[in-house]
């Protein structure tokens, strides 16, 4: 007797190869700095110096490993890194060879640690609060923060889905583009229709990555 083999439909095509990419390329920039990605104050802010970092035309690599000096430093709250001076930010910086960003960033860090505290005393739920739970609004409140632009911002919401369900799906063009490149679908709904919540972040990081 012949055994015929059925086609995979184009759902369960389409979990494989999010599946490959996950398995491939979907540790998130959180997850390459150390951050324990929470609702709390302390990641999300760890979070919003990571976003600081990478937006700047610098390798992410680089922008990690600096991440990681600052929190290895003990400045895991805008109000450690507030105290600590401009010189031993830069320095931190140095050493994870941020260069030529190394000052200008040691300024927008020190200016968005006082942003915080003042505005928000100190915890990124209530810029959330704030927003009322609109997305784009808590686009525009991030990009207060010095040196955060719209590309930086969608970092942060790539990043933040997983812990603020109101940002699902955040997909920007770059990983729309990804899933384009991979057969995947381009509508955000669809897409993040093929894994749970919780791995959006996952998700939104090996488009990006699997097409670099």
């Amino acid at each position: 007797m012949t055994v015929q083999r059925r086609n995979k439909g184009p759902d369960a095509a389409a979990q494989d190869t999010v599946r490959r990419l996950m398995n491939e390329h979907g540790e998130t920039f959180a997850q390459q700095a150390g951050i324990r990605l929470k609702d709390e104050p302390s990641p999300l802010y760890r979070l919003l110096v990571l976003t600081t970092l990478l937006s700047v035309r610098i390798s992410a690599s680089i922008a990690v490993h600096a991440a990681r000096e600052i929190s290895a430093a003990g400045w895991r709250t805008p109000e450690a890194l507030r105290r600590a001076s401009w010189q031993e930010v830069v320095d931190a910086l140095g050493r994870a060879h941020y260069k030529r960003y190394d000052e200008s960033t040691a300024t927008a860090l020190h200016d968005g640690a006082g942003l915080l505290i003042d505005r928000w005393h100190g915890d990124l739920r209530r810029l959330r609060a704030e927003a009322e739970g609109d997305p784009g609004r808590i686009r525009e409140l991030l990009q207060e923060f010095r040196r955060i632009g719209p590309v930086g911002a969608e970092i942060f919401c790539r990043e933040a889905q997983g812990v603020w369900p109101e940002l699902r799906p955040a997909f920007d063009r770059r990983t729309l583009d990804g899933a384009a490149r991979n057969q995947l679908p381009r509508d955000p709904d669809r897409l993040a229709a093929l894994v749970e919540p919780g791995e959006l972040p996952r998700l939104a990081a090996a488009l990006v990555r699997g097409t670099l």
